[in-house]
């Protein structure tokens, strides 16, 4: 295995799986899932919105632009992509099906400093399960999945709203460990090198 395959190491990853068994509320969990496709206004935006209600079995909701951008034809407040939001069964259940779209493999820079991760898929046919279909064509979408703690809810209730302490945070090191335990992913520091036969 060449060094651009060799997997990230945690050497933390069995003292964060005791803390979890330990103490049940330090595990974090999948809070939600976003799925987006920004293809642009007109036809191809009902086609993207089709392609992710097909995938997600939930009606998406439009994104609309935040200024305007003439290089691109973008007028600001025009409606520009679509994304769908997945919570508990749903979210792991399809998180699971669009990691195997990029073969159980990711990249340590696909982690924030939170324990957050997201990663794009570049023809959605790739999903397992998924068939072509001549009329909707084939889009790539960008994932980003949140991972939480317990406890989370305190700072978007309503009332008496406070801050997370930042012990209560997750690292990426704990989230890291958690999708290799719960999805049986790979993590590596770059991507394979391909071979190429000609």
């Amino acid at each position: 295995m060449s060094t651009s395959e060799e997997q990230v190491s945690t050497p933390n990853q069995q003292l964060i799986l005791d803390e979890w068994k330990t103490y049940p509320m330090r595990q974090p969990q999948i809070a939600k899932v976003v799925v987006d496709i920004c293809v642009g206004e007109g036809e191809i935006l009902e086609r993207a919105t089709t392609i992710l209600k097909n995938l997600t079995g939930q009606t998406p909701v439009q994104s609309r632009a935040r200024q305007t951008i003439r290089d691109f034809g973008i007028r600001k407040r025009e409606p520009i992509a679509v994304r769908v939001t997945l919570r508990h069964e749903k979210a792991t259940q399809f998180l699971a099906r669009a990691l195997k779209a990029k073969d159980d493999v990711l990249l340590i820079k696909n982690w924030d400093l939170d324990g957050n991760f997201a990663f794009g898929i570049s023809e959605h046919i790739d999903i397992p399960d998924v068939k072509y279909d001549p009329q909707l064509g084939v889009q790539g979408m960008n994932i980003t999945v949140c991972v939480e703690r317990r406890g989370f809810r305190v700072k978007r209730r309503r009332i008496r709203r406070s801050r997370v302490p930042y012990r209560h945070r997750v690292t990426p090191e704990e989230s890291m460990v958690l999708v290799r335990r719960d999805f049986g992913i790979e993590i590596l520091e770059k991507e394979k090198e391909r071979t190429y036969l000609f």
